[in-house]
């Protein structure tokens, strides 16, 4: 135990002298959850809508106010054809082009119905389809209100038969974004660092010339890897809690499940990262290749985990992938207990597999490093 402490002491000691590697620790990963969880959103705002309208009429600029009143739109010009509407799409300079045919006003008083053309640029596809949905809400909002008013005679007394839906927000009133964000963006930050640092330790030692000393001296391969690794499980717990202090001082995202639950989780995730670490760092000699393939697992992880994209939308050989993604099940965790109160039965599921994974990964590490004297 003794020579285990000592490891540890001679670890810590390493981190906090180098001055370059506290800022990639501690500075870096704040800044990064306060800028990610602001910058990081689907809703699609600021759209920029331009229209051409060949009909002038007062049916056709009460559309258009509908859309100017939109917190969403963003009307930016009229163009007076098509074709120029389509070169400053062709430009980026509009996102939306809505084409009033002639007589829009006369069809609609006469046969009570017309058609519009609507141009989405559609390069982001998920955008696009947003952007649909919420000019079609705009159109049929319009649409009701013009066969009311054509429906009825003005001498007629309007009576309204009014079904009522009053929604209930559960686990996020304020239906704020980042309430979503902020705990996927903690599980990346806190995946990210201890894997990193944990990959290139070993094989900073390599490149130095110290691990030959470690190898030839008496510890044993157990009290090696459990000295090196531990630092960074304990950095790994103390980042999680300065980004959750963050979490509920600056973005008000609600605590509402047991922070017990979440730190026991989180020890053992991070014991399944730093397993990773470890592996990689065996099979690798300098501090770049470490970094170039927990980069390219880290991508992998991340876009596949349900922190940005929904797992459920994927194909199914993805999804069956999904099972093999230790982030997704932090990512889960994570956003069950912060924000549904989830306790310990509901969070089994993940638990089991997320530890079942710690001993596969760190059982790996262990085997493929080679304490040769």
């Amino acid at each position: 135990m003794n020579t285990i402490l000592y490891i540890i002491q001679k670890e810590f000691r390493q981190i906090f002298r180098n001055k370059g590697m506290l800022p990639i620790i501690f500075v870096l990963p704040l800044i990064q959850l306060i800028i990610l969880s602001n910058a990081a959103t689907f809703e699609i705002k600021n759209i920029k809508f331009s229209y051409v309208d060949n009909d002038n009429t007062s049916f056709s600029r009460e559309l258009i106010e509908k859309f100017d009143a939109s917190t969403y739109f963003n009307v930016l010009a009229k163009y007076p054809s098509k074709k120029i509407a389509n070169s400053a799409m062709l430009k980026g300079e509009v996102d939306v082009i809505l084409e009033i045919p002639l007589n829009f006003e006369r069809n609609l008083l006469k046969n009570k119905q017309t058609d519009l053309a609507v141009t989405i640029n559609a390069i982001d596809g998920a955008a696009a389809g947003v952007t649909n949905v919420y000019i079609n809400q705009i159109i049929q909002t319009f649409n009701k209100k013009v066969h009311t008013t054509l429906m009825l005679p003005s001498n007629t007394p309007i009576t309204y038969q009014n079904i009522t839906s009053i929604p209930s927000f559960w686990y996020n009133k304020t239906l704020n974004y980042k309430t979503f964000m902020v705990p996927g963006i903690l599980v990346l930050l806190v995946t990210m660092i201890t894997l990193f640092l944990s990959g290139m330790n070993i094989v900073r030692e390599k490149e130095i010339g110290t691990l030959e000393q470690i190898n030839v001296t008496p510890i044993k391969k157990h009290q090696f890897i459990i000295g090196k690794l531990f630092p960074f499980w304990l950095l790994g717990l103390v980042l999680l809690s300065v980004g959750l202090l963050i979490a509920k001082l600056i973005f008000n995202v609600p605590i509402v499940g047991s922070l017990a639950l979440m730190y026991l989780y989180t020890s053992i995730y991070i014991l399944v990262v730093l397993g990773i670490g470890l592996f990689i760092s065996n099979f690798t000699d300098t501090q770049q290749q470490a970094m170039f393939i927990a980069w390219f697992f880290m991508v992998i992880f991340i876009l596949m985990s349900g922190l940005f994209t929904p797992i459920e939308s994927m194909p199914n050989w993805a999804q069956i992938l999904t099972e093999f993604n230790p982030i997704k099940y932090f990512v889960e965790v994570m956003r069950m207990v912060m924000l549904k109160g989830a306790g310990f039965s509901e969070i089994i599921p993940q638990l089991s597999k997320t530890f079942a994974y710690a001993i596969i990964m760190n059982g790996l590490a262990v085997w493929s490093y080679k304490k040769t004297s």
